[in-house]
């Protein structure tokens, strides 16, 4: 399936920064999921300074703020040739070991609730795939999903708590739980092609765990499925601190205003 992306962010300030640098993590890599046949960055208000692959093999630009911009966009868009219906990768390619990514992190810290809901995958044998889908429907029926409920602060053990909650906490819930295990795990952007619209609220989250004689399999617990060909990857990460499309910091800015437009499309 092809898709195509048109993806905006708009920052506005009432008193525009003197400096500003970003990271910006908003370009997909090709691999077994999926082609990447155009992707184009244009910016204003804005120019790259560089760019380089991080740990995880994200691509990543550092995006320098232009001086006295009361207003910056960010504006990627190009088409992707999505491959698998399965939601599995595969081998492990990444530099990072894949011990690695049974750490957890700030925004995954298990809490008792988080550990009693991984408690019925313990057991002498490793999960089994039907075993993790039982753990994202049984995260899917206890954490709502609602939005405007939490932030990207929010941690997986506050979301459970709050029993509500969007994509980014449902996949945070799923890595904490699947990590007491003794799991690779990682949270995965990207987008996701709706059915019955093209605009989209926001970006998407899923989880991703590797297993033994199947490598990488997805978990989109918001959706209760594995990625398919609807789907498209941009990066990976720990959590979602490491995927954030852009973060960075400003000098001399007041009360910054985020607006986003995506479109996804076949």
């Amino acid at each position: 399936m092809r898709l195509a992306i048109n993806h905006t962010t708009s920052f506005e300030y009432d008193v525009a920064p003197s400096y500003g640098l970003l990271q910006v993590r908003m370009v997909p890599q090709g691999g077994a999921s999926q082609k990447i046949i155009a992707w184009d960055m244009a910016l204003k208000g804005a120019r790259q300074q560089a760019n380089f692959l991080d740990q995880h093999g994200n691509r990543v630009d550092l995006i320098e703020l232009l001086p006295d911009q009361s207003q910056v966009e960010i504006t990627v868009s190009g088409q992707v040739e999505t491959l698998s219906d399965d939601g599995i990768l595969g081998r492990h390619f990444q530099s990072m070991p894949l011990w690695f990514y049974e750490r957890q992190t700030a925004l995954t810290a298990p809490s008792d609730g988080i550990i009693a809901l991984a408690a019925p995958l313990r057991g002498s044998e490793a999960p089994r795939l039907t075993d993790l889908h039982a753990l994202s429907f049984a995260i899917r029926d206890q954490v709502a999903y609602t939005t405007g409920a939490t932030g990207v602060t929010t941690t997986a053990a506050e979301a459970l708590i709050a029993a509500q909650g969007v994509c980014q906490d449902h996949a945070h819930i799923f890595l904490s739980a699947v990590r007491t295990l003794g799991l690779p795990a990682r949270y995965v952007s990207g987008y996701l092609m709706m059915d019955d619209r093209t605009d989209q609220d926001a970006s998407h989250a899923w989880a991703e765990v590797h297993l033994d004689g199947l490598g990488w399999v997805g978990f989109d617990v918001s959706n209760g499925i594995s990625p398919d060909r609807r789907y498209v990857r941009i990066a990976q990460g720990l959590d979602y601190a490491d995927v954030a499309p852009s973060k960075g910091v400003t000098l001399g800015a007041e009360r910054e205003n985020l607006i986003v437009s995506i479109q996804v499309q076949q």
